[in-house]
């Protein structure tokens, strides 16, 4: 109809609408299947909010399910940050929480189905053997010996896999498909594989194990799975999903459709390089600040809004492309400015005396929390004769547009008087240790010369009316805009291991301690992970390590925005 707005759906959204619209499918159920096999990040979080936002928006479910079917890398550690950061974004999934081990009769049974079908054969090839056998992208493999094993034989054989009879590695149970397929994934993929270890949730029941190919499809169509969303690298493997879900004779079996990865500038994703920076203590555990994990974004004062407002404009496509990380601090700095109390703290502190302020006074002054929203109220914040203020913000010889503080000049400070700088004193080595100045007492709110104006504004704590805090300046963990790539090229280059490539990379200004910074007491009653603005500086929060008697505030973003300036 005529003034009705026009809605974009992304690709994924039309073939759910056409799927719908010719019935082979009633109604939209979507999962999330992470392996437990290490933390979370930023990528996985387009895929859980894309998954449980196309079952909300069509009324479906949402299913939360752990693929755990190597325990060779699964840790329970990982299970309970997985389930946190989930719940953190607000993908709810209700009940619907499942483990891919809780279906290993299931597949075991399909497994058993495959031989008798003469869809599947014990054998006994190496690994090494079995990559000879699988032949190139330009040449056909060539059958295995063990191919044409009957199916007495192969049921025999795997049941012996089953009960521990064969040593790791000796034998593995692989589909009969196509050694000369164009497709390398469909030339006999293995479907099974000895491993004696214990699994997290399964104990010590099985000693072997499903691949994820195999895996997969029979956990998506045993749930009801409509549609199983996931990247591109799994395109070329939809052949063998549907193969799978066919030869086991599932109605309705779900759909796999893939999108783009996320890929960020400066940022590396692969779990085997983040373990081994955690491994090495280059980084503070996988939720350290620096790092893209949900964990280190939630600690670092990200909140799930901005990674929501990030993934709508990085949208959902086919066609690969890194997204700029000054993105994901735009998102944030617009979420924040209208959530984030304003607070004042210095970092690195001088002190400034008012020489003509009474001494032991002591006035409070009604301070806006957030001045974009009045909602938030207001406090009370002390002021005195002695103030801390920024080192920067003092220069004795100052050049003619400064217009901080510099012997001679008026400036105001902030939500209180406009002061004038007198001098300063220094060490014996000459580092400045004291500045002063005069207040004005007319120009403090509601006094006759309250609105005189002054072409710079200072912040400030009082001496005696503010607590010592330690402030963690992060930035960017890699100086390259392309990190993946500059690895695997030093790593080639070199000769050299992951940890020695990445040591030529990393940014040794990611991250400055400052110890000995001032900031208003209120901060003190503020719980952990709380979002501040301290005023001129940028937005932070109060890291999880933190206490009333140690504050600890972990730098989110500075202030400053280019992205937002650049696509305006």
């Amino acid at each position: 109809m005529e003034g009705e707005a026009t809605v974009s759906k992304n690709f994924i959204e039309q073939e759910i609408d056409k799927d719908l619209a010719e019935g082979r499918y009633t109604e939209v159920v979507t999962r999330f299947p992470p392996e437990p096999n290490g933390y979370l990040h930023i990528g996985h979080a387009k895929s859980i909010l894309l998954n449980y936002g196309l079952a909300k928006e069509y009324g479906g479910t949402f299913h939360f399910r752990f693929d755990d079917t190597n325990p060779t890398k699964e840790k329970t550690e990982y299970v309970q940050s997985i389930i946190d950061d989930i719940k953190w974004l607000g993908a709810d999934y209700g009940d619907k929480i499942y483990f891919a081990s809780n279906y290993f009769d299931a597949m075991y049974e399909a497994a058993i189905k495959l031989i008798k079908k003469g869809k599947a054969y014990v054998c006994d090839l190496s690994a090494d053997e079995i990559r000879e056998y699988r032949g190139t992208l330009k040449e056909p493999g060539k059958n295995s010996p063990y191919r044409d094993r009957s199916v007495e034989e192969n049921l025999k054989l795997f049941e012996g896999m089953k009960n521990g009879e064969y040593p790791d590695g000796s034998k593995v149970l692989r589909a009969k498909i196509d050694m000369a397929s164009p497709n390398i994934n469909m030339r006999d993929p293995v479907i099974y594989r000895i491993a004696r270890m214990t699994h997290h949730n399964t104990g010590d029941k099985w000693c072997i194990y499903p691949m994820y190919d195999f895996a997969h499809p029979i956990e998506d169509a045993e749930e009801g799975i409509t549609h199983s969303i996931c990247t591109l690298e799994f395109e070329d493997h939809r052949p063998l999903y549907d193969w799978v879900v066919r030869e086991l004779e599932y109605k309705n079996p779900p759909r796999q459709i893939e999108f783009s990865k996320l890929y960020l500038t400066n940022v590396v994703t692969g779990k085997r390089y983040i373990k081994k920076l955690v491994e090495d203590g280059i980084v503070d555990g996988w939720d350290d600040p620096r790092l893209v994990s949900i964990a280190a974004l939630r600690r670092r004062g990200f909140t799930r809004e901005s990674i929501k407002m990030f993934m709508e404009l990085v949208g959902v496509s086919k066609s690969q492309s890194s997204a700029d990380y000054a993105m994901l601090e735009y998102c944030i700095r617009e979420d924040l400015r209208l959530k984030a109390n304003r607070m004042m703290a210095v970092l690195d502190p001088i002190k400034l005396i008012i020489d003509n302020y009474p001494e032991g006074q002591v006035e409070y002054f009604d301070i806006d929390n957030n001045q974009e929203d009045e909602s938030t109220g207001k406090r009370q914040v002390a002021f005195s004769r002695e103030l801390y203020i920024e080192r920067e913000d003092f220069m004795e010889d100052a050049p003619k547009k400064y217009f901080r503080m510099t012997p001679g000049q008026e400036v105001r400070l902030k939500n209180a008087y406009i002061v004038k700088c007198t001098g300063c004193k220094k060490d014996e080595n000459g580092v400045i240790t004291e500045v002063y100045c005069e207040y004005d007492a007319n120009t403090r709110s509601g006094m006759p010369d309250a609105n005189r104006k002054v072409k710079g504004t200072l912040h400030w704590v009082s001496c005696n009316h503010c607590m010592q805090a330690e402030v963690r300046l992060y930035d960017r963990l890699w100086k390259v805009e392309n990190p993946r790539d500059e690895l695997a090229a030093i790593r080639e280059a070199k000769n050299c291991d992951a940890l020695e490539a990445m040591k030529d990379i990393i940014n040794p200004d990611s991250l400055k301690v400052l110890p000995n910074c001032y900031i208003e007491k209120f901060a003190a009653t503020l719980p952990p992970l709380s979002y501040l603005q301290f005023q001129r500086i940028g937005y932070f929060n109060i890291d999880k390590e933190s206490t009333p008697e140690k504050l600890i505030f972990n730098r989110t973003v500075g202030l400053k925005d280019t992205w937002g300036k650049i696509n305006k």
